[in-house]
């Protein structure tokens, strides 16, 4: 029938649009404003923010439900030039990651000039091919417009200057939720299509242990960022719900072991007459309840793995 058939033929009704899935990862230099990013598209705190580098250690997944599509951010752990075995393996982790995802988000903040770390980064994304690139500049409330269109600028021209074909560049606040839901909407078009992946309720797939164990380590870190900087792991030893409870008051015991690496550190994290643990222990609980929708009864305990970071043994015990 050709290009002349009349609007009114069966064949020119609208198709519906089809359904698309897939992963996302967030990049970015330590405290370029991913892991809140993440929170604020899957609008759940799910991801570990801290304004301390490392903090992010697993895979953590946040999961964008929408009727058109499924979108699902893996939260990798900040790339940055290794100095131990463990910066060693969470490059590789990075890495591996980068090549199986469908699309790469590359944050810099809109606030700092974009700096050695970013180029580094901008360097390694340059390498893989294939996986479109969308260039994010976070934290656009800090600015005023002039700023923000010189950061655009010079976001588009370090592409130019690696040979990086930015899909698109996009300013966004997460904290003041603008552009975050255009994020999406740019983000969706460049997964593949498909069904959903993760049923309609989860928001992550990371198991609940390691999720709670990360809520730990983040209230651990609160106060001693400068002490310990990342020597600090958590793990979740078991969960169990309260036996003898009525259903309707259930109670969850979570028993956990906060690893540092010296004896030194012990009473950093214990602080005066344990008031500093005892800190530690509200605070998460809170986060985890929130977390969890159940009432939970926290038992923390502080230990020494002698130098942690560097033995692949302790690593591997540690979940790392």
């Amino acid at each position: 029938m050709g290009a002349m058939s009349a609007p009114s033929s069966p064949q020119a009704a609208p198709e519906a649009t089809p359904h698309r899935s897939g992963f996302a990862c967030f990049v970015g230099r330590p405290n370029a404003g991913k892991s809140t990013l993440t929170n604020a598209l899957v609008g759940t705190k799910v991801a570990i923010t801290s304004s301390r580098p490392q903090t992010t250690r697993h895979s953590v997944r946040g999961i964008v439900h929408r009727t058109d599509a499924q979108l699902v951010l893996v939260d990798t752990p900040g790339l940055h030039k290794p100095r131990t075995l463990l910066g060693e393996r969470l490059n590789d982790v990075v890495r591996t990651t980068w090549a199986e995802v469908d699309v790469i988000g590359f944050c810099l903040p809109a606030d700092q000039k974009i700096g050695p770390g970013d180029r580094y980064i901008a360097g390694e994304l340059a390498s893989i091919k294939k996986t479109p690139k969308v260039a994010i500049v976070t934290k656009s409330d800090l600015v005023e417009s002039r700023q923000l269109a010189e950061q655009l600028l010079a976001v588009s021209q370090l592409g130019e200057e690696l040979g990086i074909e930015w899909a698109e560049i996009i300013p966004v606040s997460a904290t003041g939720d603008h552009q975050v839901s255009l994020l999406a909407d740019l983000l969706v078009p460049l997964l593949p299509e498909g069904p959903t992946l993760y049923p309609e309720g989860d928001l992550t797939d990371e198991p609940e242990q390691v999720m709670v164990a990360e809520l730990i380590r983040e209230a651990a870190l609160e106060g001693v960022r400068d002490e310990l900087p990342h020597s600090i792991a958590v793990v979740v030893e078991e969960m169990l719900p309260r036996e003898d409870r009525p259903a309707d008051r259930p109670l969850l015991d979570i028993h956990a072991f906060v690893y540092i690496e010296r004896p030194s550190q012990k009473g950093i994290v214990i602080g005066p007459k344990g008031a500093r643990l005892k800190e530690v222990g509200m605070k998460s609980r809170k986060h985890i309840e929130a977390l969890l929708g159940t009432p939970v009864f926290l038992d923390l305990h502080v230990k020494v793995a002698k130098d942690w970071q560097r033995d692949p043994k302790q690593l591997r015990k540690l979940g790392f």
